[in-house]
């Protein structure tokens, strides 16, 4: 919602100082993120995402009462950023141990993925028409998301609830993926998860926060800046089936194929803003968003395999908190900017992004043909 709603701002903040309201978010939701996944494994997934609802609308109240003040609307932005933490680990760990008792079974990092990109994708959309079109747009898109809230608050209570009691989990505490020590210091989580989660959101940032506001949008900033996220992010669910049929083949696919999607989706970013084109800015969108997808998903599922029952919840927060480093990405690209030209800052990037499409090959190296017995 709030990408959208940042070009209210535009006008009485420094660039700065909105893209850092815009990364603020992940002050509150990394830290939210490793501690609320272990705190559900206790109290449950339920009980926990109600609570992360409420510090949510609680966090858009206070942006709402700012008055337009920096360090308020920062501290709500926090506030939203550590609900937002509370309800990622646990929210796709509850999704993926509901999709486990129905058949199909094993589409739950695909659901999770899913849902968390559509409101991604939804949120600046709705909030861009509310900005473009509709009086008091500071007001009216935060009381959109509290009565939203209160309307989700009754259908969380009555979800089934997943989570083990811990006595019983005791009894049942073998796991292909081991304590979570080993899952994190395992050859595939740091070959493959560390070096690519962060490009998640830095790939979705760089497209919907950094690129309208490098690439002029005319007097529809707020729409248009809505639409490009919703590109992006819509862009993202389109590829995920794909991403699941890639995974069928060989883990490694999807993580290569949407490493290459984030080098190729920079050097066109790039170019958008070299040229000011309205269409390359559409199509790189499309570029950006689908490795967005591609990564979220495929990081989703090679997380979930490593891990345990006993630790999925919280091995899911620390994979979430790497890929909102990637929310820093486009403040990096606003002061990098200042010292030199936006365009080779994003050329450099895409080197960056080479590097960890690199590390994927340490992960799943390649295997030697085969020689056929005489």
């Amino acid at each position: 919602m709030f990408a959208s709603v940042l070009q209210v701002y535009r006008g009485n903040l420094s660039g700065f100082q909105v893209n850092a309201l815009f990364g603020a978010y992940a002050l509150g939701l990394i830290p939210a993120l490793l501690v609320m996944a272990k705190v559900s494994d206790r109290l449950g997934r339920r009980r926990v995402l109600l609570a992360a609802l409420l510090l949510s609308a609680l966090g858009s109240a206070v942006i709402l009462f700012s008055g337009g003040a920096f360090g308020t609307i920062l501290a709500g932005r926090i506030l939203v950023g550590v609900g937002a933490g509370s309800a990622f680990g646990p929210g796709t760990a509850w999704i993926k141990e509901l999709s486990d008792t129905v058949k199909p079974s094993g589409r739950g990092a695909q659901r999770a993925a899913i849902s968390l990109t559509a409101g991604f994708a939804i949120g600046p959309l709705l909030s861009g028409g509310i900005v473009q079109w509709l009086p008091s747009p500071q007001t009216t898109a935060y009381l959109v998301h509290i009565a939203l809230v209160a309307l989700t608050l009754p259908v969380v209570w009555r979800a089934p609830e997943t989570a083990s009691p811990p006595t019983e989990r005791r009894g049942h505490s073998s796991n292909p993926g081991g304590g979570l020590m080993r899952v994190l210091t395992s050859r595939l989580f740091l070959t493959a998860v560390l070096p690519t989660a962060p490009w998640v959101f830095g790939t979705a940032t760089v497209s919907l926060a950094a690129l309208p506001v490098l690439v002029p949008l005319g007097g529809y900033g707020a729409v248009g800046g809505g639409v490009v996220a919703a590109i992006t992010l819509g862009s993202g669910i389109a590829v995920q089936p794909w991403a699941r049929r890639l995974a069928r083949r060989s883990a490694a696919v999807p993580f290569r194929v949407g490493m290459a999607s984030a080098i190729a989706g920079l050097l066109t970013a790039a170019l958008t803003v070299a040229t000011g084109s309205l269409l390359l800015l559409a199509a790189t969108a499309v570029v950006l968003g689908a490795a967005y997808g591609l990564l979220l998903v495929s990081g989703l599922q090679l997380v979930q395999t490593l891990a345990g029952p006993e630790n999925i919840s919280t091995v899911i927060a620390v994979f979430y908190s790497l890929t909102y480093v990637g929310f820093a990405f486009p403040v990096l690209v606003q002061v990098l900017g200042r010292l030199w030209d936006p365009v080779p800052v994003l050329a450099a990037g895409s080197v960056l992004a080479a590097t960890a499409l690199a590390t994927t090959l340490i992960a799943w190296p390649a295997r030697p043909a085969s020689r056929p017995r005489p």
